[in-house]
């Protein structure tokens, strides 16, 4: 088990520890540990989520392996906090792409919890943002800090696109989960007009997601292909990066360039609609798989391509993410909040 690098502020003692933190997505399931005096979670380990039959299997997995480690130092946790990548409302949860499903109050009982929250995985990722070390983002274009204690938003393509915002409130902070990703895409030029009309012959409403995410990939690169007028066989994701990268396909070269300006429009449109001056961050697994080629594109420019608004935009620090455990700081964070 790995300790997690990034520390926390004191913790509020309202909930009694320790603290159980989870990061539920479809393939993996991320937990973490918070000990009665640490500052930090720690003890983080990533189970497949196909190897357990629900999330109580697998935090007692977890739970198992944390007292075999600690021994006579382990406790039973307290309370518990789950980001999960679905939406959240009710008690049944239900995941979106896996075959988990749970009850919230059931899953409180069997693993003898006093609290159990659980909360959207982008809503946890927001969370984290008010606590991201310099360690944990690069900075993406010219340097510049942003407003201090102004809202900031997060967005993150990975299989799907994940869209949240956090703004200050009082004494600390409020996240605010939503579904920016299904949001219609907006082109900017002619090329991605005809993008966007190619997409519509196969899907009424051309969303965010349509492109800017891991099943959206082929979409887009499907659409390039069109426009440009080049026959091509179905790619997925992983072969439309890899030959995008490697420059041996037009086709897939063009597609990241459509891809990298496509999700600096949306970020610059998603900064202005939650009036995040504080910062926007990027998640998700793709735009670290494509490196050097997205800090050389025109994310940066076409962030700030918002016409009589380009000067607020300029002002807004852009970063990508480089730690993938801080939504497990996010939950925590929760935790905290809902202990005072």
């Amino acid at each position: 088990m790995n300790e997690m690098s990034s520390p926390l502020q004191q913790l509020s003692t309202g909930l009694a520890r320790p603290w159980l933190v989870a990061d539920i997505g479809g393939t993996n399931a991320r937990f973490g540990w918070l000990a009665e005096a640490s500052l930090r979670v720690e003890h983080v380990i990533t189970l497949p989520v196909a190897d357990h039959t629900s999330p109580a299997a697998a935090a007692k997995a977890y739970l198992a392996a944390l007292a075999a480690q600690l021994g006579a130092a382990y406790t039973p946790p307290r309370a518990a906090a789950l980001a999960v990548a679905t939406v959240v409302g009710e008690d049944r949860v239900v995941m979106t792409n896996s075959g988990w499903s749970f009850s919230r109050q059931a899953l409180r009982a069997e693993l003898a919890l006093d609290e159990l929250l659980v909360l959207n995985d982008f809503e946890a990722l927001a969370l984290s943002l008010p606590r991201l070390s310099a360690g944990q983002r690069r900075p993406i274009g010219p340097a510049c800090s942003g407003a201090a204690g102004c809202a900031m938003a997060v967005i993150g393509p990975g299989t799907g696109l994940g869209v949240a915002g956090i703004v200050p409130m009082g004494a600390g902070w409020v996240a605010v989960p939503g579904e920016g990703g299904h949001a219609s895409l907006a082109p900017t030029d002619d090329f991605e007009s005809q993008l966007l009309a190619a997409a519509r012959s196969d899907f009424p409403h051309v969303s965010a997601e349509r492109f800017l995410s891991g099943i959206g990939l082929p979409v887009l690169h499907r659409a390039v292909a069109q426009v440009m007028g080049v026959g091509t066989s179905g790619l997925s994701s992983e072969e439309v990066v890899e030959r995008g990268l490697a420059q041996s396909d037009a086709v897939c070269d063009r597609t990241l360039d459509a891809f990298c300006a496509l999700l600096g429009s949306f970020a610059g449109s998603t900064a202005l609609t939650l009036g995040a001056r504080g910062g926007l961050f990027i998640g998700g697994g793709i735009v670290p798989r494509l490196g050097e080629r997205f800090f050389a594109s025109t994310f940066r420019e076409r962030f700030e391509d918002k016409g009589r608004f380009q000067d607020y935009l300029r002002a807004i620090p852009t970063a990508l993410i480089t730690d993938t455990l801080v939504a497990l700081t996010g939950a925590s964070f929760a935790l905290e909040q809902h202990s005072r």
